[in-house]
């Protein structure tokens, strides 16, 4: 029989664990942990600490209980410095003896306001923890906060450094103070710090590090403080999009801070209220050619977004606290959807609400167990309405008129849970829990697609009442279903040596209406200094990581079952008699979805290895090579496709469509990526990052259908996100309190898009054949250049109290500054009058004021 690679991994780790740990049960070895919080119980998570002394230099952070812990030390005296961003280093001696016992309280003050812009992770020095890799991406708010952020949106600015290939299905993970999360919940100001490819290879999370993002909020405050940014966007400050014949008069008006203290003067009790308001009137652009000419228009889409976030937190006593967190959000947008090929009439309307409630309980147990609880409840609603009832008219990438076509109600009721138990002793800090990143009751009202839609190759056909396909659903659109997401783990952190560290980590992933429960990811990492210095660190992993579903299929799999939705697919219907064709549909074939009997929950098998260098004291720079296969990726086919060769007739004539949804695509991708951090020349500190890739696979996802299911030979080829070449820049330029210059450079090479026939040459109804011989995405767009400014400087109100008193900045946003074309949607339809042209493009020069109050 044969043995799955993943399980030869699992043995050979567990083998490794027991060779090198025999003497784990023996060991006895000293160690110094704590607790870092601010003004009497309020926890900092990601503070940095250093010990030094009888020849060890060591550093580590604090976790999400504001825990550290240093082990493997020869008993002596110790120098231990805390840092936090925005707050005053603290100095301790510690004295290490075989009657120390009790973990150290390390309380740190509120640093002076400084004017310069630092641009850099919360540590440039080398570590040999396994947690500390250098080519992750580490950002604080008091950083992002002097960089060009588009509309404050810091957890958007930094996905760019993500690695497509590494997201999940369900697209970018994202962990808010250690927990799963749809959204932040907070406003910008209220975020701390975002991290990105923090600790890749931890068995606590599901993806790796390069597919999700880590999101710290800020604690509350024994001191009342507070920030206000104002940000403002106009058009007339702004470049004309290529694609519109005139500027349009759009506006942007951003109003968001965050207010922190004690309730009622309490030494244990405080408060942190966030408000983000978001006011968009901005405007789509339309690029299209109908019958009647060319269309070449601007349409307004208008956007209101508040978020109102609040938090309680209490502290018992030094080792335990408990805060609880609430967030409203209530979204609506008008006229979704229009942009490009699609007419102002195919456009939407959606709203959006959400409450949260959520729990955190944290609670050193012992100077060796520490303990995090984390539930959250919330519910949703989010309607979509079409803006008109009529059918939906499809010229394939020509144009896209009539209705949208795309009502629809989701509704959710959700909790979520983390339970996670940090045990440390001698070398090891072993740390176990459960997750469930998501236990949803959902609801659907699908009345999608209920008034039908037609579909032309091109606008002849459409002249001509010759469409390929027409496709309709009637029935009960109604579903109500529970869906279960469940993660279990341990991880073992163990120093071998003072230069060698080692992570062994074990996950289990498992979700409800998969039958495929053998989902066991095991992991390991290792850093390890070969001089002992720590100046230079060879750093590797290599894991198994499990990716989910998500709801969208679970529904479709639900309702069409053939008996609920009923879906029809009709080739070469009678355009001019649509309505009689809408009548009639209910005695064609019915269209199902499935799942493959042989199903399973794809993985992804990672493997890193790479070399950290320290250069100067606020210097570093890392070179890694990374090696990805995805496997078994989801796709979908029609198992009922028409017979080869004439594709005329269906081989279960009681169906039409039958997509299965299969777990038979793979993907293999390898790069090579050099990191530097640190202070460049005097005036100029950031952060950089180039990568060469590539990246191949045979699937666009799991609703990607294979023109031909009979012939899937050529669906291997680049990926849809393969880019060769990627340089990403993050920096400051710093000459004196009024040349302050935050800049973002983003470079990358073009993305590949597929030639295709614009014909249904196979009778499927899908309209997306390619020539014969010729593979997906064969062709290449052009490269992406994007240059962003920001200068801003702030005004003291009390010159002599700086580090105590109120300050105002003031700041100017330019982002494409070189007003470059960043041509987006290129058509690869050989029948389009756009065949190898683009139908819109990335935003240009656009201008933004901001100003920040802050206390």
């Amino acid at each position: 029989m044969e043995i799955k690679w993943k399980y030869y991994l699992f043995f050979q780790i567990i083998f490794l664990y027991l060779f090198v740990n025999v003497d784990f049960a023996q060991s006895n070895h000293n160690s110094i942990s704590g607790k870092v919080n601010y003004s009497n119980g309020i926890v900092l998570q990601e503070a940095q600490l250093e010990l030094h002394g009888n020849n060890i230099n060591k550093h580590t952070t604090t976790d999400k209980t504001g825990y550290f812990h240093f082990t493997d030390l020869p008993l002596g005296e110790y120098e231990l410095d805390a840092h936090f961003e925005g707050f005053e280093t603290a100095h301790t001696v510690v004295k290490l003896d075989s009657s120390l016992a009790q973990p150290i309280l390390i309380t740190l003050e509120i640093a002076s306001v400084h004017q310069e812009v630092v641009v850099t992770a919360d540590s440039n020095q080398i570590s040999t923890e396994t947690s500390e890799n250098h080519d992750a991406i580490v950002v604080s708010q008091d950083t992002l906060n002097n960089l060009p952020i588009f509309d404050q949106d810091y957890v958007g600015t930094l996905s760019r450094f993500l690695d497509s290939g590494e997201l999940g299905t369900s697209g970018v993970t994202l962990v808010v103070d250690g927990v799963e999360a749809n959204s932040v919940g907070v406003s910008s100001s209220a975020i701390q710090e975002v991290k990105i490819n923090s600790d890749p290879y931890s068995a606590e999370f599901s993806r790796p590090g390069r597919g999700r993002v880590e999101v710290t909020t800020k604690p509350g405050s024994l001191e009342y403080h507070g920030k206000f940014n104002f940000t403002f966007r106009d058009a007339i400050l702004n470049a004309r999009d290529p694609f519109a014949r005139s500027r349009p008069p759009e506006q942007r008006r951003i109003y968001e801070g965050v207010l922190t203290g004690p309730v009622f003067h309490s030494k244990k009790t405080f408060f942190l209220f966030s408000l983000d308001r978001n006011e968009e009137d901005t405007q789509a652009v339309v690029f299209a050619l109908t019958p009647s000419g060319s269309i070449q228009t601007n349409v307004a889409t208008p956007l209101r977004n508040l978020l109102v976030a609040g938090a309680i937190t209490h502290s018992f006593n030094t080792n335990n606290t408990a805060s609880l967190r609430f967030s409203y959000q209530d979204r609506s947008q008008k006229n979704q959807g229009i942009g490009g090929t699609i007419l102002p009439e195919a456009g939407v309307n959606s709203e959006f609400r959400e409450n949260e409630i959520r729990l955190n309980y944290q609670a050193i147990l012992s100077p060796k167990l520490v303990n995090q609880f984390v539930f959250l409840i919330g519910q949703y609603s989010n309607p979509t309405i079409s803006l008109n009832s009529n059918p939906k008219i499809v010229v394939l990438d020509t144009f896209t008129g009539g209705g949208a076509q795309a009502n629809l109600l989701r509704t959710e009721h959700h909790f979520e849970l983390t339970e996670a138990i940090s045990y440390s002793s001698g070398k090891h800090t072993i740390k176990t829990g459960i997750n469930i990143p998501d236990w949803s009751y959902r609801g659907v009202e699908n009345n999608i697609n209920t008034g039908g839609t037609f579909y032309f190759s091109n606008i002849q056909d459409y002249l001509a009442h010759k469409a390929f396909s027409f496709t309709q659903q009637q029935g009960n659109g109604h579903l109500e279903f529970l869906e279960k997401v469940l993660g279990v783990f341990i991880q073992d952190n163990f120093r071998l040596k003072p230069n060698l560290m080692i992570s062994a980590g074990l996950r289990y992933d498992w979700q409800n209406y998969f039958q495929d429960s053998n989902n066991i990811a095991p992991r390991l990492s290792f850093a390890y200094s070969p001089y002992g210095s720590n100046k230079t660190v060879i750093r590797g992993g290599v894991g198994i990581f499990y990716d989910r579903s998500g709801p969208r299929p679970i529904q479709d799999i639900l309702l069409f079952n053939g008996n609920r939705l009923m879906a029809y697919v009709i080739p070469n219907p009678n355009f001019s008699n649509s309505i009689n064709i809408s009548k009639t549909s209910s005695s064609m074939p019915v269209s199902i979805v499935k799942l493959s009997p042989q199903i399973n929950i794809p993985y992804t098998e990672q493997l890193s290895i790479g070399v950290e260098r320290q250069l100067s004291k606020v210097t570093s720079v890392s070179v890694n090579f990374i090696s990805s296969r995805g496997i078994d990726i989801f796709r979908s086919r029609d198992i009922n496709a028409p017979l080869p060769p004439s594709y005329e007739v269906r081989p279960n004539a009681e169906f039409g469509q039958i997509r299965q949804i299969e777990s038979t695509g793979h993907s293999q991708s390898k790069s090579l990526e050099l990191s530097f951090r640190g202070q460049i020349t005097r005036f100029f500190t950031g952060m950089m990052q180039y990568r060469l890739a590539k990246s191949s696979d045979n699937s666009g996802g799991i609703t990607y259908f294979p023109p031909n299911t009979y012939d899937l030979s050529g669906e291997w080829s680049r990926s849809d996100f393969d880019r060769r070449h990627r340089f990403e820049l993050l920096g400051a330029i710093n000459a004196n309190k009024w040349l302050n210059i935050g800049l973002s450079l983003s470079l990358s090479s073009g993305a590949p898009y597929t030639l295709t026939t614009g014909t249904d040459l196979f009778h499927t109804g899908l309209g997306n054949a390619r020539p014969v011989g010729i593979p997906r995405n064969s062709l290449q767009g052009p490269g992406y250049a994007d240059l962003d400014l920001r200068w801003s400087h702030d005004i003291f109100l009390n010159k002599t109290k700086k580090d105590k008193g109120m300050v105002i900045t003031i700041g100017l946003d330019a982002f494409n500054v070189l007003n470059r074309v960043n041509f987006a949607s290129f058509i690869g339809n050989i029948n389009s009058p756009f065949f190898g042209q683009a139908v819109a493009s990335q935003p240009p020069r656009r201008l933004q004021l901001m100003a920040r109050f802050r206390f």
